[in-house]
């Protein structure tokens, strides 16, 4: 039972990292503009706190579901999120990568970008209420934690996929850091725009 809930967690977070998102495309970023090795050090730092996150989450996703309405405030912190990254990759388009990045860089964008990560709150609000209502798991610690453990290699692998194939990319193709930054700049700026409208439908057009 206890490798089955490790296995759940481990697909459905892979499967959550698929879709174009600030963390996915971050390790694209890192990995084209300084290397394989620091995206895995982003990686393995992210995953880390993925697990204690998911943890959390899922310890208290009925309480979390009744008391606070995340909707707004995720799309919100989304609009955020997305913006700062755009704007931050946007800025440095132009500028020439370093040929030498120090691996605590890496773990410590890793490490937040964990902690701000308000992309994963609905997604387990929404997946850790239909799991437990179902009895798929259960809310014990040790459940729980295997959950977790499943969650955070899920999410590793997931975006090793991406650190993967932006590596094959960056060998097949000539990929200058402008083009590379100005395309993820926009691809956040039309993130952030996507929440923006659909806050806008919520509160001013369906209401």
């Amino acid at each position: 039972m206890l490798l089955l809930t490790l296995f759940l967690g481990l697909i459905l977070n892979a499967i959550g990292y698929i879709p174009p998102g600030n963390i996915n495309l971050t390790v694209v970023q890192i990995t084209i503009n300084r290397g394989i090795k620091q995206a895995l050090n982003f990686i393995f730092a992210f995953a880390a706190v993925e697990l204690l996150f998911t943890f959390g989450v899922m310890r208290f996703v009925r309480w979390l579901d009744s008391e606070i309405d995340f909707g707004g405030i995720i799309d919100g912190a989304m609009i955020v999120v997305f913006l700062v990254l755009g704007i931050i990759t946007w800025r440095s388009r132009k500028q020439m990568p370093k040929t030498d990045y120090s691996d605590k860089d890496s773990i410590r964008l890793g490490m937040l970008l964990g902690v701000l990560n308000p992309m994963q709150i609905p997604y387990w609000l929404f997946v850790g209420t239909y799991l437990i209502s179902h009895d798929w798991i259960d809310t014990g610690y040790l459940s729980l934690a295997m959950f977790s453990i499943g969650s955070a290699i899920g999410a590793a692998l997931a975006l090793y996929g991406f650190a993967r194939f932006s590596a094959y990319i960056k060998d097949k193709f000539t990929l200058n850091n402008y083009t590379l930054n100005r395309a993820i700049a926009i691809l956040f700026f039309s993130l952030s725009g996507y929440h923006i409208i659909k806050l806008s439908y919520i509160y001013l057009i369906k209401h």
